[in-house]
């Protein structure tokens, strides 16, 4: 599915494969998907990446900040204390690694996920 808009709070995607959006997840908007999720944007809201079970699924986007980002039945919420600054943007990829969800500069990863 292709959402070509900022999500705003208060509105709600779910669809049983995956999604790319073309813009922001702003704070209160939430993306469900069986699949993997995509944003060319910010993600500030609630993203489910995998939700039908697929551990394989990642959540990637140019800066991950969510309330609540979850990859099948994995849950997680960034740190309280961290700070954005220019030096650290980078496209980033949310994945389960070892049992657990990662979240990492996306640079030189996609020919491991492939694989």
């Amino acid at each position: 599915m292709l959402i070509d808009k900022t999500l705003r709070s208060g509105q709600k995607v779910n669809y049983a494969g995956n999604v790319v959006v073309l813009g922001d997840i702003n704070p209160g908007a939430e993306v469900v998907a069986a699949g993997s999720i995509i944003v060319l944007g910010t993600v500030r809201g609630v993203v489910h990446a995998g939700a039908e079970g697929f551990k394989k699924a990642v959540v990637l986007a140019f800066k991950l900040l969510p309330t609540q980002l979850r990859i099948a039945d994995h849950i997680t919420r960034p740190p309280e204390d961290e700070k954005i600054t220019k030096d650290n943007f980078s496209p980033e990829i949310a994945l389960i690694k070892d049992g657990m969800v990662v979240i990492e500069s996306y640079e030189g990863n996609l020919g491991k996920l492939l694989k």
